[in-house]
């Protein structure tokens, strides 16, 4: 007697459905996720409207377009003024009184050079928008 072999079925693909959960998962968490580095250290910035600045020190100005000018004066060179300020006295007060629409291009190069000579305090200034 001659005996068949029953045909073999193939095996349901349930890889498929695991693959699905996977990507879904995948896209969940990254959109979940925080994408960007946290900062080693917590910065905590101090803000006040309507209070008088200390007095003494040095003012710098800058506006819209760049332009500057140290305790009023108009000066091409701001950065030597401060830092023979800061030379003689590294106490001294440094406000940067900055319109609203001022570069940050014009202003982080000298926070940093302050920085670097040994300024103890630089207080940013930022003129309001008019609503």
């Amino acid at each position: 007697m001659r005996l068949t072999r029953p045909a073999q079925r193939q095996a349901p693909e349930t890889i498929i459905a695991l693959i699905d959960v996977v990507f879904f998962l995948l896209v969940f968490f990254m959109l979940i996720g925080r994408m960007d580095a946290t900062a080693p250290f917590d910065v905590t910035p101090i803000a006040a409207t309507g209070t008088d600045m200390p007095a003494g020190g040095v003012t710098l100005s800058v506006s819209a377009t760049g332009d500057t000018a140290v305790d009023g004066a108009p000066t091409d060179a701001p950065l030597d003024l401060l830092l023979q300020r800061i030379a003689q006295n590294p106490e001294t007060l440094v406000r940067i009184n900055a319109h609203h629409a001022a570069e940050l291009r014009h202003i982080l190069p000298v926070i940093a050079a302050l920085e670097a000579a040994g300024a103890r305090e630089v207080a940013l200034v930022v003129t309001p928008a008019n609503p």
